[in-house]
């Protein structure tokens, strides 16, 4: 479905001075991080700023993602109890090793929809392929729930799998980059690009996120504000997308008009979700909804 994934900005969990400048920001999405930028002695303090965030919600102009400990980590499910509430978009899920690790998650995530009062099957996924396994097993990740939305590819975890040294655009993992987004599309879902860690260097950054938009990236993972309108240059709707917005616009105004919350277009339930998202896109398109 027609959607906005050129950002994926994360945001420390433990930093209240970076999630309230985060409220202001225009990225795609907002994920307020519980994992690598959160020292394992702050997760508990990190997991409290979170949830009373999210009590403030409606000043984020993005959407809001949250992402946890890995699975393997044994902290993940912690992470899900303590932040899936109201006001939560989705979940990224990292170093996702098979398929099994979506399934156990998503039935938690169930679960807490039923006991936070949160319409059912409305908390997405996005797990991320940062490992050897990750990488074959990428498309039976990438198809493993309905909740998973896209596929996120970390280069530098990969690398460190693998034994291996970053070179820019190197040979090192153009299979895995490439893979990832051939496997998301398979799916029927979008794929979002590594990171690009040189901040002051937006030459670097715009030629990288040219690359991964080439290979099939519906967008790209940020550390930084000043990366935002960059990407959004990189990654533009194309007309597949901007036709199934239009529909989706269309189909749902209509239903609204006739008071119904939420119909079916080709195949796929829709609803005022989905109405914002493909608003959004037709706004960047340039066209009128």
């Amino acid at each position: 479905m027609a959607r906005l994934l050129r950002s994926f900005l994360f945001v420390p969990g433990n930093n209240k001075k970076f999630i309230d400048k985060a409220k202001t920001l225009n990225a795609d999405i907002i994920c307020l991080d519980l994992e690598d930028s959160v020292p394992m002695n702050d997760k508990d303090s990190a997991r409290k700023t979170i949830s009373e965030t999210l009590q403030s919600r409606p000043e984020f102009k993005s959407e809001v993602y949250i992402r946890a400990n890995s699975f393997e980590s044994g902290l993940a499910q912690e992470d899900l109890k303590a932040v899936v509430q109201q006001g939560i978009n989705g979940v990224v899920i990292p170093k996702v090793n098979d398929a099994n690790e979506i399934f156990e998650l998503s039935k938690l995530i169930m679960d807490l929809e039923r006991t936070q009062s949160i319409k059912q099957d409305t908390v997405e996924i996005i797990p991320s392929i940062e490992s050897a396994k990750g990488v074959v097993n990428a498309y039976k990740i990438a198809s493993a729930s309905p909740r998973v939305c896209a596929l996120v590819f970390g280069v530098f975890d990969f690398l460190f799998d693998m034994g291996l040294e970053y070179v820019e655009d190197g040979i090192e993992y153009s299979y895995a980059r490439s893979k990832v987004p051939v496997d998301a599309r398979a799916a029927g879902v979008y794929a979002i690009d590594s990171i690009w860690q040189k901040i002051d260097d937006t030459n670097g950054l715009i030629k990288d996120a040219t690359t991964g938009m080439k290979l099939g990236y519906k967008g790209k993972s940020i550390i930084h504000p000043s990366q935002i309108e960059p990407v959004h240059k990189i990654f533009v709707p194309n007309k597949e997308e901007v036709e199934w917005a239009r529909k989706v616009v269309d189909t749902l105004s209509d239903a609204m008009n006739k008071g119904k919350g939420a119909v079916r277009l080709e195949g796929k339930m829709i609803d005022a979700v989905h109405y914002k998202r493909a608003k959004a896109l037709l706004d960047v398109a340039g066209e009128k909804a």
